[in-house]
Order: structure tokens, then sequence, then C-alpha cells
């Protein structure tokens, strides 16, 4: 099957160039954070974030979770954010980390991916229940230029599933990571990365090295940078296959900015995510 005109890789690496930029902000709307004026009014926190990052991310990650724990109204919000970003020119990564068999796998690739409208133009995926569970995501990548990113190495201190060591001695995750690079072979765009992804964790610097090494041609999404400890010179291995090959991810540290400073929401998530911007470009060394 034909590979789409314009891949989701192709479709990064294009704005990676043009803003000079491999931020992501995740968008992680926590009602008990919000600014006290913006109380119950998650889209609207979220379309602020939006605004104030435009100029220096090249997408946005929502965090499904903290949308869902709001019930149809989170959901609703989840829909007007995942299309107010889309207009202000941001890719949107939907960052749901689905898992399961094909029938529903093929399910979450419509509600996310697919149709004249899709939600999102990329989705995170658990890829541990094997090569069923991502096909449909990956059809629908081959139909419509969509992006997946495959949870790989993760950026929590658990390793007690992803670091069980195999019989040739090697850790399970680096399995996981040669079976990503193979199911993404066939979606490498122009600009010779694949728009099947991995999330890797930033907090782990060597396995962020090691990851490029097992998948040289996958985009690594790397989150775990700001809040949870990980700083850019961590993730500079990352980006050895060219500047888009890695995108760096924060999402606390940016959405909850201005309760560090006496600035508002916007300026003071636009002031984080501009530093954040210009030291992982420096330390990408591109």
């Amino acid at each position: 099957m034909p590979v789409a005109t314009l891949t989701f890789a192709d479709r990064i690496a294009a704005e990676v160039e043009r803003k000079r930029s491999q931020l992501v902000v995740g968008l992680d709307p926590r009602p008990e954070l919000l600014p006290v004026e913006l109380r119950g009014e998650v889209a609207r926190f979220c379309c602020g974030i939006v605004d104030a990052v435009a100029p220096h991310a090249v997408a946005v990650k929502p965090q499904l979770a903290f949308f869902e724990a709001l019930g149809a109204a989170g959901m609703a919000a989840f829909a007007e954010v995942c299309e107010y970003a889309r207009r202000a020119g941001l890719l949107v990564i939907a960052d749901g980390k689905r898992g399961d068999i094909g029938s529903t796998a093929r399910a979450y690739s419509a509600a996310y991916l697919e149709g004249d409208e899709p939600l999102a133009d990329a989705l995170t995926v658990n890829p541990y229940l094997g090569r069923e569970s991502i096909e449909p995501y990956l059809a629908a990548a081959r139909r419509q230029g969509a992006g997946i990113f495959c949870v790989v190495k993760t950026s929590n201190a658990g390793g007690d599933v992803q670091d069980l060591t195999l019989s040739d001695g090697r850790p399970l995750w680096h399995h996981i990571a040669e079976l990503v690079a193979d199911w993404g072979a066939d979606l490498v765009g122009e600009r010779g990365l694949s728009s099947v992804g991995a999330v890797v964790g930033a907090t782990h610097a060597r396995a962020v090295s090691e990851a490029r090494r097992l998948m040289p041609r996958t985009v690594l999404l790397l989150p775990g940078v700001g809040a949870q400890g990980a700083g850019p010179a961590e993730v500079a291995r990352a980006f050895t296959s060219g500047p888009a090959s890695a995108l760096v991810n924060a999402s606390r540290s940016i959405n909850y900015a201005f309760r560090e400073s006496n600035e508002d929401y916007k300026t003071a998530a636009a002031a984080e995510a501009a530093r954040l911007r210009n030291e992982i470009w420096a330390v990408s060394g591109w």
C-alpha cells in the first residue's frame, strides 16, 4: 500500500526547520492548579497556553487522562482544544497511550486519527501487545499521513517490565525498539524519518542514546524535561539523525510556570517555552 504523499514525519520536519524548534508542549489541565479566575474553564486555559506557545513550539500534546477525568465536558474541551491548536498552526499529538487488540485498536484509530477532520495528527500508543495492536494505526499512517508514537522506554523510575532481561542479555525495551523500527520501515518520508515514532524518557540519558542507535530513522518523543527533572543536555544525543529526529516534551513546567512567578499564566508560559526552545535547539547541534 503506498505511503500518503505528505507523511507525518515530513510535516514535523518542515515545522522544525521553519520554527527552528523541537519543542512539544504537553497540555495537562489539572483543575486544582489552574489560575483562580479560570477554575472550571479547562478549554479556555488550554487555548490560552496554545496562544502563548504557538510561536515557540511545533506541536502540543494534550494528555487525554486529564480531559477524560472531567467526563463528557472534558472530552468536549479536548476536541475544542485540538481544533484550536491546529488553527494556530500547531500539530496535535493526542497522548492516550492506547494499547488493545485489533478490533479495539481500529476503533481508537478511527476516533483520533481518521476521517475528513481527525482530532489529532498523531497518537501515542502502547506496543506491548504486539503487531496486531499497532496495525490499525499503521494503516491510518499510510492512508491519511497520521503519526504514532510507540511507548518504548518511559520516563518514570519503574523498570520492572521494560527492563526485564531477555535470554540474550538485552532488556525487553531494546526488543520493542527494534520492532518499532521495523514497523516504521515502510513509512519513511522524504526527510528520511518514519511516521512511526517512539516515546523515550529524557530522564534516562543512556536510554536516549541507546534508543537512537536502535532506531536511527525514528522520531523520538522525549518527555521528562522540566518538572520530572531532566534538562536539555540529557537529550542532545537524540538529534544525531537530524534536527527533526527528536521532539522534546515539557508540560507542567510550561503550563504552570505562573505559579513560580508574578506573571499571568500566558506570559509565564510563553517565557518558559521560549527558553526551552532556545536551549533545546542549541544542544541539538543544528
